[in-house]
């Protein structure tokens, strides 16, 4: 009786000298102990980007590392610098290091779903940002309502054309959610306009530099055209370039996200309107739903967040 008295004491000797360390889940920590473990920022968040050679992917971060920073939340960011396996490499490289929870900016809707898979069976909850995954389980997605978005755009060009006319679309990288999404929002609203024909839809991958080369080839090869949608800023900034390096002024522009740079081209009237997420609210809102999720507390399986058209009126 003495002895079993003895081990009893040892054991709680031992939990008590561990309480001050960081070992103390480890000793069967309360629910809440283990809620204000998660709010005093004593865990660490994962977070992985598509690319941070995106000014609107570098918005997120920005958001995401301050709203972080508030409480001293540890966050890891890697950027796959829009290369699917990096991103599973970079994802694989997180579970190792344990990560408390995983936000997920996936470069490619289904190249991710091993990754998230691999995140569920070890037990680290999954976020997905901007773009969703087309499998594994994911507790939230925190996005624009980018079927809504590509509707707005053809609204705003079905509008300015009055209903008649040629238009091109510069679709994103294929097989992301984004690129679907605003896509089918865009087309499904301009085939419902009987005078306007979609005639060239073609991908630039997101990117400045290829949606200027698409539309200079695009010009060449259907020169008839009224108007543009690029499915995110970077194209339709690159389109404008091809546009006014061809001497083409009756072609109206119309992107996505907002970024400085379009914002300061619509005020300038070389583009027509950019529809405006918020990549920064994106990214605060991760955090603040990571902690939820930490905290056990429940959350809504998508987080919109609001979009809206920016002209230059």
């Amino acid at each position: 009786m003495f002895s079993s008295f003895k081990k009893k004491s040892y054991a709680v000797f031992t939990c008590a000298l561990l309480a001050g360390s960081i070992l103390f889940a480890g000793c069967g920590g309360s629910q809440s102990e283990k809620k204000q473990e998660a709010a005093s920022g004593e865990v660490t968040i994962g977070f992985s980007v598509s690319t941070l050679n995106n000014p609107f992917f570098v918005d997120v971060r920005d958001g995401a590392k301050e709203a972080a920073d508030k409480d001293g939340t540890k966050l890891m960011i890697m950027d796959a610098q829009n290369d699917a396996s990096k991103q599973m490499s970079n994802i694989e490289n997180m579970i190792q290091q344990k990560v408390s929870v995983l936000i997920v900016n996936p470069v490619d809707s289904k190249a991710i779903v091993p990754a998230i898979e691999a995140a569920n069976k070890a037990n680290i909850p999954v976020i997905t940002v901007d773009r969703g995954a087309d499998g594994g389980v994911v507790v939230t997605n925190i996005a624009s309502d980018n079927i809504a978005g590509g509707k707005m755009a053809a609204e705003l060009i079905a509008e300015k054309l009055g209903n008649k006319g040629n238009v091109v679309e510069l679709e994103g990288i294929p097989g992301t959610s984004a690129a679907n999404d605003r896509g089918k929002g865009f087309d499904d609203a301009i085939k419902a306009v009987s005078g306007i024909t979609l005639v060239s839809k073609q991908p630039a991958d997101f990117d400045r530099a290829k949606g200027m080369k698409v539309m200079e080839n695009i010009l060449q090869a259907t020169p008839d055209i009224q108007a543009v949608f690029a499915q995110n800023d970077e194209m339709a900034l690159g389109a404008m370039e091809a546009i006014q390096a061809a001497n083409r002024k009756d072609i109206i522009i119309v992107g996505f996200d907002a970024t400085d740079d379009a914002q300061k081209a619509v005020q300038a009237g070389s583009m027509l309107a950019t529809v405006a997420q918020q990549p920064k609210e994106m990214g605060k809102v991760s955090i603040e739903i990571a902690k939820k999720i930490l905290a056990k507390e429940q959350v809504d399986t998508f987080i919109p967040v609001k979009l809206e058209l920016i002209t230059k009126k």
